[in-house]
């Protein structure tokens, strides 16, 4: 079964890429699309942005370090 932790890390990556690949895709398929798909590069690193800040801020951690800590210590 997978954690969520291990889910988190798996999606950062893919979010990354995924405005790079976007914008590859669709410059290929045109000269002047090229300019439009500019801005597609940055919001791949954006999207895995909000997810590391979003996980850190209201995950599991966050949650656990509000509650007082660590319970097994």
């Amino acid at each position: 079964m997978i954690e969520r932790a291990d889910a988190v890390l798996a999606v950062v990556p893919l979010l990354a890429m995924s405005g790079l690949a976007l914008r590859t895709a669709i410059a290929a398929t045109g000269v002047g699309t090229g300019l439009l798909a500019v801005p597609l590069a940055p919001a791949g690193y954006l999207a895995a942005f909000a997810v590391i800040v979003r996980e850190l801020l209201a995950g599991p951690a966050a949650r656990r370090a509000a509650d007082g800590g660590d319970e097994r210590s």
